[in-house]
């Protein structure tokens, strides 16, 4: 009898298990803390600034989740989307409602589809500057209001219901690239009411402050030292039954240790075994560590952004010089994980749509070597004997490095150049924050030449083309002039040829002439070349054999949610002491 009734128990036991999940959890065990280097410090989380650095897309990656994720081969897959329809009651436009999913904001309220509606309009406005906006130009109404020839109250994009999200198209659109587009951090949902309370310029910054929706939120934010992200206490989790927390994540904590910027120092810990994934290699341990290292393609290329509008710079002879004077196998070389840029789309970015690329159907724009000759008789063309400029970089280790190599090949033209190498600054409102220098420069357009890293929004090839084109730059309008001018590129790029070729793209009912027009724009803007693509970029980091469960999407940043750390609660003790 006695083992009858067991055998009963164990049957019960086991159903609730299978019922609530398998979990990794014991007790009161939230679950691991793992120590880690992701990448190096984002100091605004807000996923609408501009992406000028590897670092901020695979950082918000980790805190929000739009419609629809990218999988490894760049199929479009439902994120907080969980079904769409065609708007059948709408005969005279083309509209589609979205249906969320069940999930919450780290706050505990539930993602809404209001939610969307403001961020997109807060992306649109006519007095914000972000070259994402190109990502909804589909919409309708989009265009003109970032043009201000419209209200925001005019874009095609409502909320029907609290879960449900209707957009109107100004056009019968292709909706696998629409919903690709959805993929970009930039889409993500945001919050009227925090961003209200706190500012533009503040709710971003502060770990209290912020409220994010994907699987992971920023908690302490403690530069030089140490981010700490927390799993979200909500993220897609039903409130109404007893789900286990590491039901969709199974880490607690992923602790970014940043051992104040020392990578070598990183490395130690990395071998040591106190820490177990490491995002960024030293320089001078890379070509050693190639074997070892999980090695994929980013979409994004390390950029040199001109300023058109300096004296010395405005002639496009010289900016190509400048371009030419660069051996993109030398500076691939530098890095090590990349590849020499043939042109300014890497070779992700779909052609005509998944399965096609973008860079094998035009072939190669750039030369990837050296041809100093050709480079001294365009500046004699241009009746350029030589000057001085600055180059602006971020101060890590591989841009400065490449930096170095750069200005040594220019100074061999006879330029005098200086490197600017800028750190992080305090913010002036809140002495507990810390501004992203850089990104205030970059925005600012105060410089002669700044390095970037150009991060496609989209696998879509418009999405980064359109931004060089004025009308579509995604800029904004300066209310202050007397005709409303728009703002151009931060590069002060304006072609009236440029901007045709992209107007036909946008307006094109055939994707295989918008195909031909993108291609065109981007031979066009690397003949003018007020950017200078250097290279390709690829990720690489070391994992320990302690962990598994890393998966990559087709950006190229990686997925921790299904992270596994063996034992870890051997490490836990010490970890939690230590933090």
């Amino acid at each position: 009898m006695k083992k009858a009734v067991s055998l009963v128990l164990a049957v019960i036991m086991l159903s609730a298990l299978l019922l609530t999940g398998c979990t990794t959890l014991v007790g009161d065990d939230k679950g691991a803390i793992i120590d880690m280097y992701i990448t190096t410090e984002v100091y605004n989380f807000d996923p609408q600034v501009s992406i000028t650095d590897t670092a901020m897309l695979k950082v918000f990656s980790l805190c929000y989740e739009g419609l629809t994720r990218l999988d490894k081969n760049g199929k479009w897959q439902n994120a907080l989307m969980k079904n769409y329809s065609v708007d059948k009651d709408n005969e005279e436009e083309f509209s589609i409602l979205i249906y969320l999913k069940n999930s919450y904001w780290t706050d505990g309220r539930t993602v809404q589809a209001a939610d969307f509606a403001y961020s997109w309009k807060r992306l649109l406005d006519a007095n914000a500057k972000n070259e994402a906006a190109s990502l909804l130009y589909d919409v309708k109404n989009a265009l003109d209001i970032k043009l201000g020839d419209a209200s925001i109250d005019d874009l095609g994009v409502a909320a029907v219901d609290t879960y449900t999200l209707k957009v109107t198209f100004e056009r019968k659109v292709d909706l696998n690239r629409f919903f690709e587009n959805c993929s970009s951090v930039a889409l993500s949902p945001l919050r009227e009411d925090v961003i209200s309370r706190y500012g533009d310029e503040l709710w971003a910054k502060k770990g209290t402050y912020i409220i994010t929706n994907g699987p992971f939120t920023p908690k302490t934010i403690d530069y030089p030292n140490l981010l700490r992200l927390e799993r979200s206490p909500y993220y897609y989790l039903d409130r109404n039954k007893n789900e286990n927390l590491d039901k969709y994540v199974i880490p607690y904590r992923l602790l970014t240790n940043y051992f104040r910027g020392d990578l070598n120092a990183q490395l130690d810990a990395f071998n040591e075994g106190s820490i177990f994934y490491l995002g960024e290699l030293p320089l001078d341990k890379r070509a050693e560590l190639k074997g070892d290292a999980v090695i994929s393609d980013m979409m994004a290329t390390h950029t040199y952004v001109i300023n058109t509008k300096n004296e010395l710079l405005s002639d496009p002879r010289v900016r190509e010089a400048l371009s030419l004077a660069i051996d993109r196998e030398a500076a691939a070389e530098i890095l090590t994980f990349a590849k020499p840029a043939t042109g300014y789309i890497p070779e992700k970015v779909f052609n005509t749509g998944r399965g096609t690329s973008f860079r094998n159907a035009n072939g190669d724009v750039l030369g990837t070597t050296q041809d100093l000759a050709k480079a001294k008789s365009l500046l004699a063309e241009a009746g350029i004997s030589g000057g001085s400029f600055t180059l602006t970089v971020r101060n890590t280790e591989a841009d400065t490095a490449l930096a170095k190599y750069v200005t040594g090949e220019w100074e061999k033209l006879g330029f005098d150049v200086t490197v600017n190498k800028i750190r992080a600054g305090r913010n002036e409102t809140e002495t507990d924050l810390t501004d992203d220098s850089f990104e205030l420069l970059y925005d600012s357009g105060d410089f002669d030449i700044i390095a970037i890293d150009m991060t496609m929004l989209s696998p879509d090839p418009f999405s980064a083309l359109s931004q060089f084109a004025v009308r579509y730059s995604g800029n904004g309008v300066d209310m202050y002039s007397e005709n409303y001018d728009l703002y151009p590129n931060i590069s002060g790029y304006a072609s009236e040829e440029y901007d045709a070729l992209i107007d036909a793209a946008h307006n094109s009912a055939s994707e295989s002439e918008r195909a031909e027009k993108l291609a065109e724009a981007e031979k066009l803007l690397l003949k003018d070349m007020p950017v200078i693509p250097i290279v390709f970029l690829q990720d690489a980091y070391l994992i320990s054999g302690e962990l598994s469960g890393i998966t990559e999407d087709y950006y190229g940043v990686e997925n921790f949610n299904r992270v596994q750390l063996k034992d870890y609660m051997t490490y836990k003790a010490a970890t939690e002491e230590a933090k």
